[in-house]
């Protein structure tokens, strides 16, 4: 009897540790016009918890979990996908969204259930800012990252610049950042253009463009900040813009998008990442094992879905686990940990990743399809004075 006893305490224990896992929920938009983003950033996210656990996918003997929701890039399901991932599956820690409106819908399910979100890739500042609460994290860049960079790169005394942008939460909030960043450089706004994010036909945004910036004296840039499908830069190089002495520029952008940069040979901006930018040992890992993996580099999204696996090992291991949302919140403020783009680190005052970020002119190379974003210059994370916005 005693003996039974004893082998059943013994087994409900071994049960017990069979069963202890940490549990991550990717809640991203699997299926929609981001879709590329959204595989990427899963693909980075898996690297990352692999390259970060030693290739054994567990921390402290805990078995990793990665659970899948698609939000379809819609705020509701968005939202309804979080809610399940923390209730019904009780996830640990969730990652995500794509989309920034999609984002904006999930931040309040995080405070709701006190369980993290790292948002990884939206961008949007009203996610680290006005929107945010204390359970929200980012790796990825925000806004004024993206606008303190490009304005870097693309200011300067007498620089006349017209933006266009859809009209949504990444295109408004990258365009009021923009501005702001361009104030100390002597630059200046001439004309603003927002059309929606399925938009095909450019003719009449172009002409308002054209029309403002011809009356315009000096050095004249048009501005494009755009997400998924339809980059519209193609179709307006197409319409010359050069006959208004106007030169196209943009930010970094996926492998695929980059196609087009290839008509703009010479034209500069900031990126967030380019597989063969960065020089160190995480990018070095990330770019051999995907070429063996994939017959392919890593992407834009792919180097930020790792930078998120890095980060949710990095904080577990200093919090002591997973089930303590307080002690994770308490072990990521502050924390700095290794990325592809080398050392990233969690601002205490609104949990946005400080980073580098890269000044590239674009170039033809033999072998490539695409405009090369070639370093002009590394941008570090103490030249960019990133506003902290949720105050």
């Amino acid at each position: 009897m005693l003996r039974l006893f004893a082998l059943t305490v013994a087994g409900a224990l071994m049960s017990s540790a069979a069963a202890a896992e940490i549990r991550i929920a990717h809640v991203y938009g699997k299926t929609g016009p981001f879709e590329a983003y959204a595989a990427q950033s899963h693909i980075g996210l898996q690297l990352g918890l692999e390259y970060a656990t030693g290739g054994t996918m567990e921390i402290n003997g805990e078995k990793i979990v990665v659970i899948e929701k698609d939000t379809q890039l819609k705020p509701d399901i968005g939202r309804a996908q979080l809610e399940e991932a923390f209730g019904d599956d009780d996830a640990h820690i969730a990652v995500g969204p794509v989309s920034s409106g999609v984002a904006l819908a999930m931040l309040p399910v995080a405070e709701e259930y006190e369980r993290i979100l790292i948002v990884e890739p939206a961008v949007a500042d009203s996610i680290t800012g006005a929107n945010w609460n204390p359970y929200i994290f980012r790796t990825g860049r925000n806004s004024s990252q993206d606008a303190i960079a490009n304005a870097v790169a693309l200011g300067g005394e007498g620089v006349t610049i017209a933006t266009l942008a859809q009209d949504y939460a990444f295109g408004r909030d990258g365009v009021a950042a923009f501005k702001e960043a361009l104030e100390a450089t002597g630059a200046s706004i001439a004309h603003e253009e927002y059309v929606p994010t399925d938009t095909t036909d450019f003719t009449a945004a172009a002409e308002r463009i054209f029309t403002r910036m011809g009356e315009v004296e000096g050095e004249k840039k048009l501005f494009i900040i755009w997400a998924g499908g339809g980059n519209p830069m193609g179709k307006i190089n197409a319409m010359e813009p050069e006959r208004f002495g106007i030169e196209i520029a943009t930010g970094g952008n996926i492998l695929a998008a980059l196609k087009a940069y290839k008509e703009l040979p010479g034209m500069e901006g900031a990126t967030y990442y380019y597989y063969e930018i960065p020089q160190n040992p995480v990018n070095e890992w990330l770019v051999k094992t995907h070429f063996e993996r994939f017959d392919s580099p890593p992407d834009f999204f792919t180097a930020g879905g790792m930078a998120s696996g890095l980060a949710i090992v990095e904080a577990i291991k200093k919090a002591g686990g997973a089930e303590d949302t307080e002690a994770l919140i308490k072990a990521m403020e502050g924390m700095s940990w290794d990325t592809p783009k080398g050392t990233m680190q969690f601002r205490a005052e609104d949990h946005q990743a400080m980073q580098p970020m890269y000044h590239f002119r674009t170039e033809v190379q033999d072998g490539k399809d695409y405009g090369v974003p070639v370093l002009v210059r590394e941008i570090g994370m103490d030249e960019m004075n990133i506003p902290i916005r949720n105050q």
